[in-house]
């Protein structure tokens, strides 16, 4: 009897040890790949979609990097061979990866960094047809989380009192771990008609960590603002730009030939609440309004490229930009480049400060990473990321006016340069 009550702890100890040293395996190929991923710095097919698809260089033959992975692969399998042979408690492999991996992106200091599993991972990528609707919400993000960047007049999200500043801390009970902007617009986009249940945070500013959380149960629909508007004043042409698409280029030159048509002589390009979007938009729409120069510079962990206009001019006449805490990405690049280009005077608020490129990278165990992989740098060499774009005219948005004030004076400004 005793001896068949010590075969089967031997062999419950041998089950024990296998799966042990398969989680070990996991993790440990989850650090190498993911070193791996910084050493590249790329994932082609995303960088093409952002027009930045020269920043994948080779990986050199070694580093620090795969050094302080072996590192920590090995500190893990010190206390693993502990827990293996001494503990009495087990534990779920999926969680022990999910928990590792969280720590270990966490304290690289990269907010957007983020693991995906599989299950995550296949909702990340599975973007729903445009033909779905959605719940009338502009989905953005900063520093890795889904707030609501714009809120659409007459939409189900505006009736039930969603406002803009408003982070995203569940759907459909999920609160998990923090949504991206893009899970968000993916869980959201059903067919019409349906519901789909949000918790929000109302964020007093940004970078606020509290505030009161509130539940709604939402109706998707068709709910749609066009991406340049346009509006003339005194001979000023104001064209405000929401997101840099496939065709921002096409319409904001459309915008400024149909404006110059009809008396304009100098403009205000509204770049306020524009998350960003396509970088080579951005360039493109920069060259309707510079001759020649480097718009930015995109920085890799290796390499430094650079983006040139494309010579296309559509107007010289004077330019003002207006920018606010929610200009970002792309966006800022532009604003950056027309200031230090000496293009145009920028007035509003700093920007948002988010002058770089993630890329989510599939592992071959299921899952992915998201990482930052490039970083924008002005014409001048000022740095974007973490700092933003400082307006030469600060103007603070009035909430308790019925007038935009920073609105004005850019107009104001554009029409002091219009020359008699």
């Amino acid at each position: 009897m005793g001896s068949l009550k010590h075969s089967k702890h031997v062999s419950d100890q041998e089950r024990r040890d296998v799966r042990i040293l398969k989680a070990l395996f996991v993790l440990v190929l989850a650090f190498a790949l993911f070193a791996l991923g910084f050493l590249v710095r790329g994932y082609d097919p995303l960088m093409e979609r952002l027009g930045v698809n020269s920043v994948s260089v080779p990986a050199p033959v070694a580093s620090n990097a795969s050094m302080q992975v072996s590192d920590v692969a090995n500190h893990l399998s010190e206390v693993m061979s502990i827990i293996s042979s001494d503990s009495v408690d087990s534990y779920d492999e999926s969680s022990a990866t999910n928990a590792v991996l969280g720590a270990f992106l966490e304290s690289t200091g990269d907010s957007y960094a983020r693991y995906y599993d599989a299950d995550r991972y296949s909702a990340y990528v599975d973007s729903s047809s445009s033909d779905y609707p959605g719940v009338g919400v502009f989905f953005s993000e900063y520093n890795g989380k889904a707030y609501a960047l714009d809120v659409f007049e007459g939409s189900s999200a505006a009736e039930a009192g969603v406002k803009p500043g408003d982070f995203v801390v569940a759907i459909d009970g999920d609160s998990s771990q923090d949504w991206s902007a893009t899970e968000a617009i993916n869980a959201v986009q059903r067919e019409s008609g349906s519901t789909v249940v949000i918790r929000w945070r109302h964020a007093e500013s940004l970078d606020s960590t509290g505030g009161e959380e509130f539940t709604t149960t939402l109706t998707t629909g068709n709910y749609e603002e066009p991406n340049v508007t346009t509006q003339l004043t005194n001979k000023v042409g104001y064209i405000s730009l929401k997101q840099f698409t496939s065709n921002s280029d096409a319409l904001v030159r459309e915008a400024i030939s149909e404006l110059t048509d009809e008396g304009a002589r100098s403009f205000v390009l509204d770049l306020r609440d524009n998350p960003g979007g396509y970088l080579s938009k951005s360039v493109d729409v920069a060259s309707l309004f510079i001759k020649s120069g480097t718009v930015v510079e995109i920085d890799t962990l290796t390499t430094s490229t650079t983006r040139e206009v494309s010579g296309d001019l559509a107007t010289e006449a004077p330019l003002v930009v207006l920018v606010n805490g929610n200009t970002a990405g792309s966006a800022e690049a532009l604003a950056a480049a027309l200031r230090d280009l000496d293009r145009a005077a920028i007035v509003g608020t700093t920007t948002m400060g988010k002058g770089s490129v993630q890329v989510t990278r599939p592992l071959s165990f299921g899952g992915a990473l998201r990482y930052t992989a490039a970083r924008y740098v002005s014409p001048s060499g000022y740095a974007i990321d973490g700092v933003g774009v400082s307006p030469d005219a600060s103007v603070a948005m009035d909430s308790d006016s019925s007038t935009d004030r920073q609105k004005e004076v850019a107009v104001e400004t554009a029409q002091s340069l219009i020359k008699n």
